[in-house]
């Protein structure tokens, strides 16, 4: 008589799962390697009614998800790994959409596979939801005080990763004018130039600025240097009869108003006082 163990021979190993029904694992095994072949598979090998582009069109872009999104904005991904997959990678490595929004642009050229137009094309995408915010058209925002000037460049400047200086240039009537971007760089590196700010104030006829600008990884408190410019451009606007109004500074949870603090009142007193008080002087463009 044979081992009557012999019979286990020709029975497939199985595994427990969770819903407590024994399969194969041959089985899970063969279904994993499917899964894997279908991810590194274009997209175009999907059943039609599974791919973004289709799904989107069919049931709107709310039935998908974040990943599939990323998915139809990059277009394809890159060898072993499908559009789909390459923004579950995305979502891993920045952790939200709004993360990856408020990266600088450079961060994105370090995920592999998302190269030149892959890109621009995320970062186009992320700029028009940024500026959809926004109101249509300038000459219909005005801006009536100081909080809703700092409401305005929050939506601005917020979770920028680099420095920003933006101006507003108002008409009598606080009506904007313009809203000009005129220097970016570093942290801590930019230095506007006075004659270019004022130049544009000239030139769409504005009576007013609101100066701002962000402080990307700090407080929103000012520097010496922040303080400095202030005053410069005080100084340089009076003989033109332009009035600096404010200048807002905006951090990621707060903003800070020259304004409202007083201190653009002591700014322009100092600018007024025969002999001012002595100060560092600030680092300039204007001479370039």
């Amino acid at each position: 008589m044979g081992n009557p163990l012999n019979f286990l021979e020709i029975i497939p190993p199985f595994y427990y799962t969770d819903t407590y029904i024994y399969t194969p694992l041959s089985r899970k095994v063969s279904d994993m390697k499917t899964e894997t072949k279908r991810r590194s598979q274009g997209i175009v090998s999907w059943p039609e009614d599974e791919r973004p582009r289709e799904r989107l069109l069919s049931r709107g872009p709310q039935a998908l998800t974040d990943s599939e999104l990323l998915a139809i904005l990059v277009r394809a991904g890159f060898k072993g790994t499908n559009a789909v997959e390459l923004g579950r990678q995305l979502l891993k490595r920045f952790g939200t959409l709004r993360a990856m929004a408020e990266a600088p642009l450079s961060a994105l050229f370090e995920v592999k596979g998302l190269k030149g137009a892959k890109a621009a094309q995320l970062a186009a995408a992320m700029e028009i939801a940024r500026r959809v915010s926004l109101p249509d058209k300038r000459e219909q925002i005005q801006i009536k005080g100081t909080t809703q000037a700092a409401d305005y460049l929050r939506e601005r400047l917020r979770g920028l990763a680099d420095e920003h200086f933006r101006v507003l240039y108002v008409s009598r009537q606080n009506r904007l004018l313009d809203d000009a971007l005129l220097a970016q760089g570093a942290v801590d590196g930019v230095q506007p130039s006075i004659r270019n700010i004022v130049a544009r104030a000239l030139q769409v006829n504005a009576s007013g600025m609101i100066a701002a600008h962000n402080h990307p990884s700090g407080a929103a408190e000012p520097s010496e240097s922040d303080r400095l410019l202030t005053r410069d451009l005080i100084a340089a606007s009076r003989p033109l009869r332009l009035k600096v109004l404010d200048h807002v500074i905006v951090a990621q949870e707060t903003t800070y108003s020259f304004a409202d603090s007083g201190l653009l009142n002591e700014l322009e007193l100092e600018c007024l006082s025969p002999e001012p008080p002595t100060h560092k002087r600030r680092p300039s463009r204007d001479a370039e």
